[in-house]
This record gives C-alpha cells, structure tokens and sequence, in this order.
C-alpha cells in the first residue's frame, strides 16, 4: 500500500486516543502499538460481519492465524491524537485471506498494514480451505449487503431460532430462574429474531397482544458478544413497526435499569417509579407510536 491510499479505502471499525502508555519520551506513539490498534479493529471486523467470532469458527471448523503482519510508516501518531482505524479484506485464497488497513488521524495516513491469515484444523493447526460459507460472507459485507436476516412470526416457527438466544442471556448469564422465563405469553406473542449469514441467531424480541391500545414488548435480548453492534435496536424498531401497523397506540416495556439509557435513546419515556423483577431492578417505559 502506498501513500496515496484515503479513507474512501475502508470502512471503519475502530475509534481511538492515544494515551501516555502508548507514546516514547517523544510523546509518539511506540511502533509495536499500531499492530495492537490493528488487532482490536479486526475484532471489530469480525463483529460487524454479525459473527460471533468462537462459536462461528466452530461452525466453520476450524480457527484463522496470524500468518505475516506487516506495517508501512507514512507519520507518527503523538499522545492525545484521535485516531481511526479502517480494515478491509483485500484477498481470500484457497486457505488464506489477506486485510489491508489504514491509520488516520484526521485525513492524514499515518500507517498502512497487510494482515494474513490461515485457516486451519485448530487440533493441528494444518490449513484447510478457507470454508465456501465464510467466502461468502466476507464478499458479501465488502460488497455492502446486509449481514443480518430480521425473521417475524409466531412461536411455533421461530421457537427454535430464539430459545437459544434467550437461554444464553437469561438462564445462563442473568440465572432468571426457568419458571420464570418460559410462558404462555410466547404462544400468543409476535416474536422477532435475528439471524447471521451462517443461520446463528443472535437477537430477539416479543410483542405482546395490545390491552387498550397499548401493547407490551419483552424478552429482548442480544448475544453477549454482538452487543453494542445495533442488533437490539433493530429488533425493537422491527416490533414498534409490527405494534404501529396493526393499530397500536403506544407501545409499553419493562426495562433492566442497566438498559435504561438504551431505550431513552429510542425515544421511550420511564413512568413510575421502579421495581424488581426476577431479582433485577427494573422500571416502567413507553413510547407513543
């Protein structure tokens, strides 16, 4: 990669402020640090490609390593710059993928890199060919298209994709207990969930029959890994939509008080004051649809 390279090059998967542990008595920023912001826009890659990156290499059978990392200087980074990172996936052979990156601050490149990786038999750690599955979901976000698939219906058709979804959240990691977590609410309720590319849900939601124009959405829930990457939001705009079109007047939740901020952000107003609910400090939202 060459100097000429812009930011119209990438997109952009990680945000940045160099700190005094990063930077020289010069106050810039120590070479070996690039390839560590380089390393973490990479996770943020594979989190914008809807992959939750272990459980999908188990999928795939297999894990990618490191197999050259190279990085070309064009300026130095100094303590306080900002700095943005961009990746791309530049190349995919028949058991490796190269990525090309940039660092700027502001318009400015500062470093370029290449990264390659194998993708291997973990046991072994001999290579395998990169799987048609993963092919395709890499040519398909650099072409722009969609990574997730938003699937609505009723229980009997998307039990099996949301169960293990909120299993993950609320049995394993929030320990609700199971009687408290499965009712009869889910036969009567539209539910939302999202899929990746590789059929792996990753999210969802419920929307509940509306009493008095006003209907109740619950359960919403997102992978650990993936969230922050604005599968929440999509599932809870889908619901609204769902809710406003048959007639609702206003939609109603219980938040987790840690969630609060989230759904202030769409627009939800708290009411009341609040309440615990299967041991968590929750309180009453709604919006007016």
């Amino acid at each position: 990669m060459t100097r000429d390279v812009t930011q119209d090059d990438f997109r952009f998967f990680h945000r940045l402020r160099v700190r005094w542990a990063e930077v020289d008595l010069q106050k810039i920023v120590f070479n070996a640090h690039y390839l560590m912001y380089f390393d973490t826009a990479i996770t943020d890659y594979w989190r914008a490609l809807a992959l939750p990156y272990e459980a999908a290499m188990h999928q795939l059978g297999g894990d990618l390593y490191v197999k050259k990392s190279s990085l070309e200087f064009h300026g130095s980074a100094r303590f306080d710059d900002q700095l943005d990172i961009g990746l791309k996936c530049a190349r995919i052979g028949n058991s490796s993928m190269s990525f090309v990156g940039g660092i700027f601050r502001g318009h400015d490149l500062l470093v370029t890199c290449e990264l390659v990786y194998v993708f291997a038999d973990p046991a072994t750690q001999t290579s395998k060919p990169v799987p048609q599955a993963l092919r395709d979901v890499l040519n398909g976000f650099e072409a722009g298209e969609p990574m997730v698939t938003l699937q609505l219906g009723a229980w009997i058709g998307l039990a099996e994709a949301a169960r293990p979804v909120r299993t993950e959240v609320f049995l394993q990691e929030q320990r609700v207990p199971v009687e408290m977590e499965w009712d009869a609410d889910d036969d009567t309720a539209l539910h939302a969930v999202a899929v990746n590319r590789l059929g792996m849900p990753l999210a969802t939601g419920r929307l509940l029959p509306a009493a008095s124009g006003t209907a109740r959405i619950g359960r919403m829930a997102v992978s650990r890994v993936l969230r922050g990457s604005g599968l929440g939001r999509e599932i809870l705009q889908a619901l609204m939509q769902a809710s406003q079109a048959r007639g609702d007047a206003q939609v109603m939740l219980h938040a987790q008080r840690s969630a609060e901020g989230f759904y202030k952000r769409l627009g939800f107003v708290a009411q009341g004051e609040p309440f615990e609910e299967a041991g968590m400090a929750h309180i009453e939202m709604v919006k007016a649809l």
